[in-house]
């Protein structure tokens, strides 16, 4: 970590204008962008320093949202997903709008409920390349997406492979009604009538199941 430079001084925290919510190194906040029309900003908070006129800054990482990515937003990515930069900045404290917390992917999907700040993580961003970090991961369902998990999946009973209701021609609706499922592939004409009877619900937004990963 960089010295801090001469008529400067750490500060163990920070506390947000007009709240009374703590910042310290290591937390993730929302600051405040320049244009106002834009959602705020997402940055790990690295340190925090004052200078001598008791000015407040943050050195900060951020995470960059999908539509910010080279690449753009995907079918698979879900509504709070972040990308964790190598992007760093120093910025005055008095941007700090809040605070809020970036998950680990799996701790995510075990979520009861998804609050306003709550966002998740589960890939590095480069910024300069625009690379990833894993730059693979598990696919699902016979579309072979990642699972994203905004999306209602239903797991078949024989192959143990996860699949999005639209995939097999089903409604979400239909879905959530079932008890049993089979995928075409592991059904048979006599099971294909006891499947449409029936069928699990998982992942869902609900009850945020993390499905299991199939090798690739």
């Amino acid at each position: 970590m960089a010295k801090t430079k001469p008529g400067k001084k750490d500060l163990d925290s920070y506390t947000i204008k007009g709240t009374n919510k703590v910042v310290r190194p290591g937390d993730c906040v929302l600051m405040r962008p320049s244009d106002s029309d834009k959602p705020p900003y997402v940055a790990r908070v690295e340190k925090i320093e004052a200078d001598h006129r008791n000015n407040v800054k943050v050195r900060v990482r951020w995470y960059y949202r999908p539509e910010e990515s080279m690449g753009g937003r995907r079918q698979f990515h879900g509504a709070k997903e972040l990308f964790l930069s190598d992007h760093y900045d120093v910025q005055s404290a008095h941007t700090i709008e809040g605070k809020c917390i970036v998950h680990s992917f799996k701790n995510y999907t075990k979520l009861e409920n998804v609050g306003a700040e709550d966002y998740f993580c589960r890939f590095e961003y480069k910024a300069a390349t625009g690379g990833f970090t894993p730059d693979r991961v598990a696919v699902y369902c016979k579309c072979e997406m990642p699972y994203n998990p905004d999306d209602l999946m239903v797991q078949c009973e024989g192959c143990k492979d996860w699949f999005h209701p639209s995939c097999m021609g089903m409604t979400i609706e239909e879905a959530k009604k079932l008890e049993h499922f089979l995928c075409s592939d592991c059904s048979s004409d006599d099971d294909t009538k006891r499947s449409l009877n029936s069928f699990p619900v998982s992942p869902s937004l609900d009850t945020k199941l993390e499905p299991k990963r199939r090798k690739r």
